[in-house]
């Protein structure tokens, strides 16, 4: 990904994450998913009073990019005030979708303290190919 490209992605997790509605946790997260068709699709988290029932911005984005029909994704950038990496659901659902998927976390500043892979977040990872397929079963 070059510069001008991370320099958007990183502004637009970060103006997302205004969004965000984190009334319990106080912790807003804005997320940014570069598809490789280019297209942007980003997400904030939305907590729930019944806690279970809320969503993570990184799942939002995702879960808004394939409604509209995006499978392949480049980069992700997560934004939150102290950098927090992505919840292990959430490199689950990413993982879905590829392991050599960028990612980026910044804190509430766009300062990068985290420049990695997918593959390195969840490494080991539960992926389709581990289920049999349909001539297996």
């Amino acid at each position: 990904m070059d510069d001008n490209t991370r320099k958007q992605l990183i502004a637009q997790a970060l103006e997302v994450r205004r969004h965000a509605y984190a009334p319990y946790s106080h912790y807003p997260v804005g997320a940014a998913l570069l598809t490789e068709s280019g297209k942007v699709y980003t997400g904030v988290n939305v907590e729930n009073a019944a806690y279970p029932s809320g969503m993570c911005a990184e799942r939002v984005a995702v879960f808004k990019a394939v409604s509209e029909g995006e499978r392949k994704f480049t980069a992700i950038v997560v934004a939150t005030d102290n950098g927090g990496t992505p919840c292990g659901a959430c490199r689950q659902v990413l993982a879905e979708f590829g392991l050599d998927l960028e990612v980026l976390v910044v804190d509430g500043q766009g300062k990068i303290l985290l420049d990695t892979t997918l593959e390195a977040l969840l490494p080991a990872s539960f992926g389709p190919e581990n289920l049999p397929q349909a001539e297996d079963a």
